[in-house]
């Protein structure tokens, strides 16, 4: 009975909290929908060889029909990126590959075969796989091409998300950011964006370079009650010192560690880190730092050469290494200072460069998904109006436009391939049968030629005839897991007070909170005044700290943790990081929220070499047959791999590389 009555008061209390957080509001969300994940009740697949089982797959919601047809998925909130229905079939087949010991071509019986032969198919809708479909089309423009996506939009990694505030649009990138220094672009990714008509100078006037230092907005860190004993902001000059497009802190970088919640040790140990100028290690030679700093852990190099002891100051710098998503334990020292730009360049007696960093201004309001938005239009102009790298941000595509029967260019959604092999099992220089799901039903159809370009940890379950050394190596990669929540706030006087456009949160859910991008282009105007609504862009990068594990066993960790991780376990931690981030100024979570798309990306980020210099040797080539994404990536008859996996980068410009040399290869037979 007292345990009962125990349960029932956290029970009323934890409602209470969600009340006062403004769980209960309507702001279209909820896991009821996952993001509308369109796919089917029962999936049903033909027999797989010694499997028994012809229905493999759990249940989840399906649309009608009708409802499809009217849905928009770039408006869509709630829970997106990998959402519910677009990985299930997949994840199914996995499962039965795995229980059955091996993965096994499947039986085509059971399909409804497709009467058209294409000449390509295209197994995802990522940039690779867009940018191959448009790489063939230059060489046949009048190929007819099927491309084929699990997911419910187009563009992979690339696709954005929008907001509706008081009769306002408001547009955000869900994934891919922008393009890094195109300046450096081979000849074949500057090509493309000359085909999609991209100025890049045309950037210099969208982004608005003043507009954090105009509105007072610097960097800094936020701690929360909960963690550190106090919800504070403090601006802090030092930790953003590569983004020079934020505004400097109001106060000196002394009076900044003087505010930081943590013991006056660790505050004196902190300021040192930062202000030291004299070389730490001048055993080392100018010639040898590089090498040395590369093989040697941030923590250890704060530890061992620094001298870095408080706890508090490992807690705060723990996860700041953001992007490999992994702790300062398993990044090289030299990428945390260079890269990430951690504390400690001058006390590692590195030399001051010359060289301005470029401000990461070459972006649209949505990211790269304009990219993929150019591409799909370019290919199937019924899709969408306009022709400029302008009107792509508000042209509204028709989905339906997109499998249009009749049409040479068919971009097919919510299909999950199966199985691809060729029709002669035993010549691989015979025409490839592609088999898929969509709605509840298994389909089967023919191309002369296709293009893999989905990830590579799927490619040896769905194309079990490649050779086993192969498909060893395929497996080897292993994608970074990533969330990258947006909330839509009804303005943004809160930041404007505190005056801080970003802040990193050690011990938070998301590391990471900012005020999205500022950029406007014709017809679409960025939030100007602080009285206006606006999207703060949320980041996490699960991973594992300081247990030793590889990053593939990490990320492994960490998709299982995302994965299992409700919306409204993530919503619950957004509203509660931003209540604290904002405490004391009027901003309200319960109020203020009008809307949260989370974008849960279970596997993001390709596996980058130059990310994981403690684990992997690296050689001067890349394409070095002795990296597994160089062996994973061989042609097998007119079965071609291109994705960002393939390049072992998670650049937009590898994933276009590597598009166009899988369709050379195609070419070359």
């Amino acid at each position: 009975m007292l345990t009962r009555l125990l349960l029932h008061g956290a029970l009323i209390t934890m409602e209470k909290a969600d009340k006062k957080l403004g769980m209960e509001r309507p702001i279209t969300r909820r896991d009821m929908l996952q993001g509308f994940g369109i796919l089917t009740g029962s999936v049903l697949l033909p027999s797989l060889s010694n499997s028994a089982e012809k229905s493999l797959f759990s249940s989840v919601n399906r649309l009608d029909i009708e409802t499809q047809s009217n849905v928009y998925p770039p408006a869509l909130t709630g829970m997106r990126g990998n959402h519910d229905g677009s990985f299930d079939t997949m994840h199914a087949l996995v499962r039965s590959a795995r229980q059955a010991k091996s993965a096994q071509p499947v039986d085509a019986v059971a399909f409804a075969l497709e009467k058209d032969t294409y000449d390509m198919i295209v197994v995802g809708a990522g940039i690779s796989g867009l940018a191959s479909a448009h790489f063939y089309l230059k060489e046949f423009p009048q190929a007819k091409i099927l491309i084929l996506d699990n997911h419910d939009d187009f563009g992979g990694h690339a696709k954005r998300n929008e907001f509706e505030v008081n009769g306002r649009n408001i547009i955000t990138y869900a994934g891919s950011s922008y393009l890094v220094s195109p300046s450096g672009y081979s000849a074949v990714v500057k090509g493309l964006l000359d085909d999609l008509n991209i100025n890049l100078d045309r950037f210099e006037h969208t982004f608005d370079q003043e507009f954090y230092r105009r509105n007072g907005l610097a960097g800094g860190f936020h701690f929360n009650k909960q963690k550190w004993g106090v919800d504070l902001v403090v601006p802090f000059s030092g930790i953003f010192a590569n983004d020079q497009l934020l505004a400097s802190p109001n106060i000196s970088l002394e009076e900044s560690v003087d505010q930081l919640p943590i013991s006056e040790a660790a505050k004196t140990e902190f300021l040192r880190l930062f202000t030291t100028t004299e070389d730490q290690i001048p055993h080392i030679t100018a010639e040898n730092k590089y090498s040395y700093l590369t093989n040697l852990s941030y923590r250890d190099f704060l530890t061992n050469d620094i001298g870095i002891t408080e706890p508090e100051i490992f807690e705060i710098l723990q996860d700041l290494a953001v992007d490999p998503g992994l702790g300062i334990e398993a990044v090289d020292a030299y990428a945390a200072l260079s890269y990430s730009g951690l504390p400690g360049w001058n006390a590692a007696g590195l030399p001051s460069s010359e060289e301005a960093v470029s401000p990461a201004i070459h972006r649209f309001p949505d990211g790269n998904a304009s990219i993929a938005r150019l591409l799909v239009r370019l290919m199937i102009p019924e899709s969408a109006s306009g022709n400029t790298m302008d009107d792509i941000v508000t042209a509204k595509f028709d989905y339906g436009k997109l499998d249009s029967a009749g049409s040479n260019i068919r971009l097919r959604l919510n299909s999950t391939v199966t199985n691809v092999q060729h029709s002669d099992t035993s010549d691989s220089s015979k025409p490839v049968e592609i088999a898929y799901t969509k709605d509840g039903q298994s389909y089967q159809v023919k191309a002369r030629n296709c293009v893999l370009a989905c990830n590579n940890s799927v490619i040896p379950y769905i194309c079990p005839s490649l050779p086993e050394a192969q498909k060893e190596a395929l497996a080897e990669q292993v994608k970074q897991p990533i969330i990258f929540s947006r909330v839509a706030i009804r303005n943004w006087h809160a930041m404007k007070e505190l005056g801080i456009g970003r802040v990193y949160s050690p011990g938070s859910y998301h590391i990471g909170v900012q005020i999205a991008y500022p950029v406007s282009f014709e017809g679409y105007d960025f939030s100007e005044d602080s009285s206006e609504p606006i999207v703060l862009n949320m980041y996490r990068f699960p991973h594992v700290n300081n247990l030793g594990l590889s990053p593939q066993e990490q990320y492994r960790q960490a998709r299982a943790e995302i994965l299992n991780t409700t919306f409204e376990d993530i919503e619950r931690n957004i509203r509660e990081q931003l209540d604290s981030l904002f405490n004391g100024t009027d901003f309200n979570s319960r109020e203020d929220i009008v809307g949260i798309t989370v974008n849960r990306w279970a596997h993001g980020y390709a596996y980058d070499l130059s990310s994981h210099l403690l684990f992997d040797t690296v050689y001067e080539d890349y394409d070095d047959e002795r990296y597994a994404h160089v062996r994973g990536r061989k042609p097998f008859g007119h079965i071609a791999i291109a994705n960002a996996d393939s390049g072992a980068s998670a650049m937009l410009e590898s994933a276009v590389e590597q598009g166009y040399r899988a369709v050379n290869e195609i070419l070359a037979l």
